[in-house]
């Protein structure tokens, strides 16, 4: 959260800015058709943040999980190099709507891993987690990262 943006959200967040807990900066929730999971999140949110992601370390708790963030929807690629942890990597729209899932992303590939056009957010978790929470194309997340006004869940919305 070493970005302005990060901060400027959490501030909101603690003077009463988000009406929900799902909304807080550190968490993200995920609903789908087997139901909602929730994550605590890291935010990557600025170039340097995205750079670096979760490369070098060696364990993720298992409900954890990185949110990449771009100013603009753009066309993702995403690859493993110097990552040590297996990731499912969930691509959203600006809307929050998973558009795919790349399911057990290997460790330390090079091999770019293509998420599409209009990606605004990418979620990595724990390999094999997506499939196990049924998180899918079609799935919704809700952050405050997400712009609220054309938010498919909304903070405020339940």
């Amino acid at each position: 959260m070493g970005s302005l943006c990060a901060r400027l959200i959490a501030l909101a967040y603690l003077c009463g800015g988000a009406a929900h807990a799902g909304c807080a900066p550190d968490v993200l929730e995920v609903r789908g058709p087997a139901g909602t999971q929730r994550f605590s999140i890291e935010v990557a949110d600025d170039e340097a943040e995205r750079n670096q992601g979760l490369m070098f370390r060696e364990k993720m708790p298992l409900s954890a999980g990185m949110l990449f963030v771009y100013e603009q929807p753009k066309h993702a690629y995403f690859w493993m190099k110097n990552t040590l942890i297996p990731l499912d990597m969930i691509f959203a729209d600006a809307t929050g709507r998973v558009m795919q899932v790349h399911p057990d992303a290997v460790p330390l590939d090079e091999t770019a891993i293509d998420g599409g056009e209009g990606v605004a957010f990418v979620l990595e978790i724990n390999a094999g987690l997506a499939k196990r929470m049924g998180i899918a194309a079609g799935s919704e997340l809700r952050h405050p990262s997400i712009a609220q006004s054309g938010a498919v869940w909304p903070c405020s919305g339940e």
